[in-house]
Parts: C-alpha cells; sequence; structure tokens
C-alpha cells in the first residue's frame, strides 16, 4: 500500500475535479472526489426528509451511509451521480459539509481510503492539505477568477458560487483555506493537461529532491 498523495484544495469551480481526476489518470493513481462524498449525503438526507440543519441526525446518517465515488456515486446502493450537481444539493450541502459529526466520518473514511492504494491518490476537496491530509506528498491550491468558476459550474450563477466561498471560508469545521506550504496555481484560461503538467513537474521535483 502507498502512502502518496497529492492533495488539492480550492473553491468551487476553480478545476479541483478535472484536474484531480486527469492528474490521477495520468499517473496511474486512485482518484477520490470527497465533494461527491458530501453530496451524496446530502441527497440521502433530502430523500429521507432528515433536517440538514439537525446536527446529531445528521452525524448518524453519514455514520450509517454506505457510498463508492466511483465510476459513478452511489450512497446505499442507490446511483445518486445524476443528483448530486441539483440546485437543492446545492443549496444543502454547505450546511451538511459544515456539520463537525458528518466531518469526522467523512475524513476517516478518506483517510482509510488512501490507505488502501497500491500506488498513490489524488484526493480533492476543500480541506485536503489542512486537515485531511496535512502530510501529503504534495498540496496544491487552484483558484480561478469568480466569473470563470460560475462559467464552469453552469448549473450555478456567480451569486450561487460566491455564497458557497463565504460558506466554505467561514465555517467552524475544518474551513476553506490556502495551506502554508501548497503551491498555488491560477487556473483561470488555462487547460487541464496545461495545469495537470505542472503538478506533474512539481512531483518529479520533490520525488528527487
Amino acid at each position: 500500500m502507498s502512502n502518496r498523495v497529492i492533495a488539492i484544495d480550492g473553491p468551487a469551480g476553480s478545476g479541483k475535479s478535472s484536474v484531480a481526476r486527469a492528474l490521477a489518470a495520468g499517473l496511474g493513481w486512485s482518484f477520490l472526489d470527497t465533494g461527491a462524498m458530501y453530496r451524496a449525503v446530502t441527497v440521502e438526507a433530502l430523500d429521507r426528509g432528515v433536517d440538514v440543519h439537525d446536527q446529531v441526525a445528521m452525524g448518524e446518517l453519514a455514520k450509517e451511509a454506505q457510498m463508492t465515488t466511483l465510476p459513478r456515486v452511489r450512497v446505499n446502493g442507490r446511483d445518486v451521480e445524476d443528483e448530486i450537481r441539483s440546485e437543492r444539493v446545492n443549496i444543502a450541502v454547505s450546511v451538511v459539509a459544515a456539520n463537525a459529526l458528518v466531518r469526522a466520518q467523512m475524513v476517516g473514511r478518506q483517510r482509510e481510503f488512501a490507505a488502501a492504494q497500491p500506488l498513490g491518490t489524488v484526493v480533492e476537496g476543500r480541506d485536503i492539505t489542512t486537515v485531511v491530509f496535512p502530510n501529503a506528498t504534495i498540496k496544491i491550491f487552484l483558484t480561478a477568477s469568480l466569473e470563470e468558476r460560475a462559467r464552469r459550474r453552469d448549473d450555478e450563477g456567480e451569486a450561487s458560487v460566491s455564497r458557497r466561498d463565504v460558506a466554505d471560508s467561514t465555517r467552524e469545521a475544518s474551513p476553506l483555506r490556502q495551506a502554508d506550504d501548497a503551491l498555488v496555481l491560477d487556473t483561470t484560461g488555462r487547460n487541464v493537461d496545461d495545469v495537470v503538467e505542472e503538478i506533474i513537474q512539481c512531483l518529479k521535483l520533490k520525488t528527487l529532491s
């Protein structure tokens, strides 16, 4: 098993998922979309009628939920891939992600997943470099202009993306912030392959040092 982890943080629409998927494919490593995990829990709560503001109930739901994120997102045997980006989930997921009980469950699972991978793992999210994998092999923080990020997330407008920025960066439990030792990459106007290549070069330099 490998302890090699490339941790990628950044706000909504900064390119985390696209870059992380392409990077994992290029390296032959495993990929983990942690945001999809929180969205899957949110879908399950909404479908069950669980109040997402009820911290204890949500913590129990997260503890019991069985989920996978590849090849499609599934929770308790249900394929929810097409639901996790819906407007109702966009509205509720920041509340779920701010729940410390839910985060504790998800962080444990994320670490277990990475520890079980044979070659390495590319993990993306909003607290990956600061909380989940503070000792990652490489830490990346992706940014982009609000206009660019809203354009990429065409299911949301600038107001929605901005609202999530505020919610993610001001929550008490594991807020989004840039790690001091993270490599910051602005992806505005850049294609995925270009960003991936820069990260791979950084990984090579890290391996040689």
